[in-house]
C-alpha cells in the first residue's frame, strides 16, 4: 500500500512539472513572438544580453516555433498519459470523456491562458530568460527541428506559399509612422511630438498651402519713380523684395535688402545700378510638396522662391522661414495676439480675416477646420453656402460657429468665430 501512494505521489509530481513545462513552452511562444521589435532592435545596439539572444532566436523563426512546439506537444501528451494513469490509480476505470474533459480545463487554464495571458502583458520579462533555456533546446533537439522544418516547409511550399519570412513586412510604412509616433505622445515632449506630426505631414501639404498669396505680396515696381522706390526699400519690413516690371506676373528679380548697403556709395544712384543687385527669380510650381522644396531650397541654397500656376501666372510667395514654421510652429510666444489676420475679442470669440489661411487659423488657435478644400476662411465659407453670403449670415464649420461680419466687393472680409456648435446650415437664414 505504501509503494502505491508513492508511485502515486511519484505520477501527481511528474504530472505537476510537467503542466509548468507545458506553460513555460506557451508562455515562451507568446513572449517571443510579443517582442517589440523595434524597441528589441534597441536593446540589441545597447548590448542587452537577453535582447541579444532573442534578437538571434527571431532570425530563425521556422525552427525557434519548431523546438517550442516540439517541447510543447511532448510533455502534453506525456502529461495526458500520467493523467491516465493517476485517474485508474484513483478511480480504477473512470470513463475517458472525463479524463479528457478535466485533463483539457488543467491544461487550458494553467498551461495555457493564464502563463500566454502574463507573456502577452509582460513580454521582455518571460522571453528574455526563457531565451536562454530555448537556445539550448535548440542545440540539443537541432536534428530533429531540422526534419520537421523540412517537411512542414515542403507541405508550406506544395501549398503554394513561400518558406522564407517576408523582411519587407517589418518596415513601417509612413502611415504606421505617423502612427506610432501619434501614440508615443505621452512619452516624448509635447514640443518634440509636435514636430515630429509636422515633419511626417510634409509630404501631404504642397507650397501652395502656405505661400504669401499674391495680393499680400510686398514688391517694387521697377517702373515707378526712383524716390519712391528708395523710400520703399528704407520702410520695407521683409529682407526681401520681389522687383518686377508693372504686373507682379512679371517678377525681373528678387532684392535682398543687404545688397543695398552697396548702392550707398554711388554718387548718380539709377534703376539699373538697382537692378545689378536683385538676384535671378527661382520659380516653382504650385503643386510642389513641402518636403521636397525643403530639399530644394538646400540643394540650390535659396531662401525665396515664387509659385506660379499651371499657366504661369504668379500665385504667391513661399520662404524657408515658411516651411521651417510648419515643423517648429510661429516664432513667436503669442500666436493669436500676434497674427495680422486673428484679433482676440473680449467674449472669448476672435474676429478673423476672411483671406486668412485656414491652416494659420488651425495652427494659431489650435483649432481643426476643413483643410482638404479652400485655402481661406473665405473660400471654405463661399464654398459650404455655394454663394456670395450677406454680412448677417451664420454658419457652422463642423462645431466652429462663424457669424459673417462684413461683405466688401464680393469678398468676406471679416468673420466672427469661437469653437461652439453652431446652426445647422439647413436652418440658416442666409436673406440675414
Amino acid at each position: 500500500m505504501g509503494q502505491d501512494d508513492n508511485s502515486l505521489a511519484a505520477l501527481v509530481l511528474a504530472f505537476i512539472a510537467l503542466i509548468i513545462a507545458s506553460a513555460y513552452f506557451s508562455s515562451s511562444e507568446t513572449g517571443m513572438m510579443s517582442l517589440n521589435r523595434y524597441r528589441l532592435r534597441h536593446l540589441v545596439r545597447s548590448n542587452h544580453a537577453g535582447a541579444k539572444r532573442a534578437s538571434k532566436l527571431l532570425e530563425m523563426p521556422d525552427k525557434l516555433i519548431g523546438v517550442i512546439l516540439i517541447g510543447n506537444n511532448f510533455v502534453n501528451f506525456l502529461a495526458a498519459s500520467i493523467a491516465t494513469s493517476i485517474a485508474i490509480a484513483l478511480f480504477g476505470d473512470p470513463s475517458p470523456i472525463i479524463t479528457a474533459v478535466v485533463l483539457t480545463l488543467v491544461v487550458l487554464i494553467f498551461a495555457e491562458v493564464t502563463p500566454k495571458t502574463i507573456a502577452a502583458l509582460y513580454p521582455e520579462k518571460i522571453a528574455y530568460p526563457s531565451s536562454v533555456l530555448l537556445a539550448l533546446l535548440l542545440k540539443v533537439l537541432y536534428p530533429v527541428v531540422w526534419i520537421v522544418n523540412l517537411v512542414s516547409n515542403t507541405l508550406v511550399r506544395l501549398l503554394g506559399f513561400s518558406s522564407q519570412s517576408d523582411e519587407g513586412q517589418n518596415q513601417l510604412s509612413h502611415e504606421e509612422l505617423r502612427t506610432v509616433v501619434y501614440e508615443s505622445g505621452g512619452r516624448i515632449p509635447r514640443r518634440r511630438h509636435g514636430m515630429l506630426m509636422n515633419i511626417l505631414d510634409l509630404e501631404r501639404v504642397t507650397v501652395d498651402d502656405i505661400l504669401v498669396p499674391r495680393h499680400e505680396l510686398i514688391g517694387i515696381d521697377i517702373e515707378d519713380d526712383l524716390d519712391d522706390i528708395l523710400l520703399q526699400i528704407s520702410s520695407a519690413q521683409h529682407t526681401r523684395l520681389p522687383v518686377f516690371k508693372h504686373d507682379i506676373d512679371n517678377i525681373v528679380g528678387i532684392l535682398h535688402l543687404r545688397s543695398t548697403g552697396k548702392l550707398i556709395g554711388i554718387e548718380e544712384l539709377n534703376k539699373s545700378a538697382l537692378l545689378q543687385e536683385t538676384a535671378e527669380p527661382y520659380f516653382i510650381p504650385e503643386s510642389t510638396p513641402l518636403h521636397t522644396q525643403l530639399f530644394n531650397f538646400q540643394k540650390k541654397k535659396e531662401r525665396m522662391a515664387v509659385v506660379v500656376d499651371e499657366y504661369g501666372a504668379v500665385k504667391g510667395i513661399i520662404t524657408l522661414e515658411d516651411i521651417l514654421e510648419e515643423i517648429v510652429g510661429e516664432f513667436t510666444t503669442d500666436l493669436a495676439a500676434s497674427s495680422k489676420d486673428i484679433h482676440p475679442q473680449d467674449d472669448d470669440s476672435f474676429l478673423i480675416d476672411g483671406s486668412a489661411s485656414i491652416r494659420d487659423i488651425n495652427r494659431v488657435l489650435s483649432w481643426d477646420l476643413d483643410v482638404s478644400g479652400a485655402k481661406t476662411l473665405n473660400g471654405l465659407i463661399t464654398e459650404l453656402l455655394e454663394s456670395i453670403p450677406d454680412s448677417a449670415v451664420c454658419v457652422n464649420l463642423d462645431g466652429y460657429y462663424a457669424e459673417i461680419v462684413q461683405v466688401k466687393d464680393n469678398v468676406i472680409r471679416t468673420v466672427r468665430m469661437w469653437p461652439e456648435p453652431g446652426l445647422d446650415i439647413a436652418d440658416l437664414d442666409t436673406d440675414g
